[in-house]
Formats: structure tokens, C-alpha cells, sequence
């Protein structure tokens, strides 16, 4: 039961993760601008990792598409890729685990087939809540030297009075979902690797028992009977004068008697 609900529960834990992953990538605020000591506050910027947005006071949205594929900054194309790959991964790891669960029975499955396939997809999980991790700590990182970068040219000059104008970004809500949904799928796949360990089946040790036929190495006397054991050197099956035969094996053996 507790092997159960430890699937179950990892099962689902890294579903809201790949769903949250799912949501962040898709997002368009991994960055918004900074309005701290920003005179302009009729605009608003912020940007994602497909498009940027400008929204007006006026409540209206203009939203553009990142139409280039070389011209983006090298960063950016790592943390679309990682986000990418994470997706990948946890949307195969849900498919396998789906298979997986032990409350559902495919044909005559093993446990052990399901053991395996938990640990598979626990693994693609936790690979998969990695990636969504690194992926948005890049992000954030990128973001934290751009902000001190134009920081410092914004208070450069004039005994550290504002010199010129320059849009800042800081960490958007992408950011937060993206934590806490590569957090959730981590400990998802932590937890279905937990749950394979109950999974696999225990190994019995029987003891061995050799038994012997004995149709073949039976032997009979007219006082009796010998059941040969096939060991020693009287390992071969003999036969004795003693027992029954048939007419034709007697035709088929003349004795001494018949040539008198």
C-alpha cells in the first residue's frame, strides 16, 4: 500500500512539475522592466523567450516575435534549448510511468517489468526538473550582470547623479514558475525511484531437490527388486535372467539346451 501511494504521489507531483515547466517556457514574463527611479511609467516592457511586450497605459499590448535565429544571444538559445529538453523528457517519463503504475495492469506484466519502468521514468524526471532548474538560473543570471552592467553606466559621472536613461530588467513571474515546477518534477522522480525499490519482488532461496526416474533403473530378481541411483559403478541399468521376457526375446536368445 505505502509502495502504491508513494507512485501515485510521485506520479502526480511530477505531472503539475512538467505542467508548470510546460507553462514557464511558454510564458512571456522572464523579464520585466524596472520601475524603480524610472521617470517613464506610461510604458511598460517585459520579455520571454519567444516574443517581447510593450504595454501602455492605456491598457493596450503590442506583442513581437523574436524573428532571428542567429542574431539572439547565445544564452538565450541555451536556456530555450534546455527548456525544450526538459519538456521532452518529462513528457516521455509521463508516458512511461502512466505504464508504470502498479494500480493498472497490462496484460500479464511483471513486477518487475513495472520496477524497471518506474526507475525510468523517476530518472527522466529528475533529469527533466534539472534542466527546467539550470535552464532558468542561466536566465536569471543573465539578468543579474545586464542589471549591475547598466546600473553602473546609468550612476557613472556627475558625483553619481543619474546620467543618462536606460531600461532595466528584473526577474519576471517565468522565473518563480519555472523554480518551483523543476523543484516539483525533481522530487517527483525522487520519489518514483523510492517507489521501485518496493517494486521489485523478493528473491527466494529454495533448497535444491534432485529426483531421480525410477522406470528406467528398475531391475527385478526373483527375490526382489534393485532401484539403481545412477551412482557408483554399477551405474548402468542391467537386466537379469531372472526376469520376465516374452517369446520372442526368447527365439531371438537360444540357449545350450536348444542345440540338443
Amino acid at each position: 500500500m505505502a509502495v502504491t501511494a508513494c507512485q501515485g504521489l510521485g506520479f502526480v507531483v511530477s505531472l503539475i512539475g512538467i505542467g508548470g515547466i510546460i507553462a514557464a517556457t511558454c510564458m512571456d514574463q522572464w523579464s520585466t522592466q524596472d520601475l524603480y527611479n524610472n521617470p517613464v511609467t506610461a510604458v511598460f516592457n517585459y520579455q520571454g523567450l519567444w516574443r517581447s511586450c510593450v504595454r501602455e497605459s492605456s491598457g493596450f499590448t503590442e506583442c513581437r516575435g523574436y524573428f532571428t535565429m542567429l542574431g539572439l544571444p547565445a544564452m538565450l538559445q541555451a536556456v530555450r534549448a534546455l527548456m525544450i529538453v526538459g519538456i521532452v523528457l518529462g513528457a516521455i517519463g509521463l508516458l512511461v510511468s502512466i505504464f508504470a503504475l502498479k494500480c493498472i495492469r497490462i496484460g500479464n506484466m511483471e513486477d518487475s517489468a513495472k520496477a524497471n519502468m518506474t526507475l525510468t521514468s523517476g530518472i527522466m524526471f529528475i533529469i527533466s526538473g534539472l534542466c527546467a532548474i539550470a535552464g532558468v538560473s542561466v536566465f536569471a543570471n543573465m539578468l543579474v550582470t545586464n542589471f549591475w552592467m547598466s546600473t553602473a553606466n546609468m550612476y557613472s559621472g556627475l558625483g553619481g547623479m543619474v546620467q543618462t536613461v536606460q531600461t532595466r530588467y528584473t526577474f519576471g513571474a517565468a522565473l518563480f514558475v519555472g523554480w518551483v515546477a523543476g523543484a516539483l518534477t525533481l522530487i517527483g522522480g525522487v520519489m518514483m525511484c523510492i517507489a521501485c525499490r518496493g517494486l521489485v519482488p523478493e528473491e527466494t532461496n529454495y533448497k535444491a531437490v534432485s529426483y531421480h526416474a525410477s522406470g528406467h533403473n528398475v531391475a527385478y530378481k526373483p527375490g526382489g527388486f534393485k532401484a539403481n541411483t545412477g551412482f557408483g559403478p554399477t551405474a548402468k541399468n542391467k537386466i537379469y535372467d531372472g526376469g520376465a521376457r516374452t517369446e520372442d526375446e526368447v527365439q531371438s536368445h537360444p540357449s545350450k539346451y536348444d542345440y540338443v
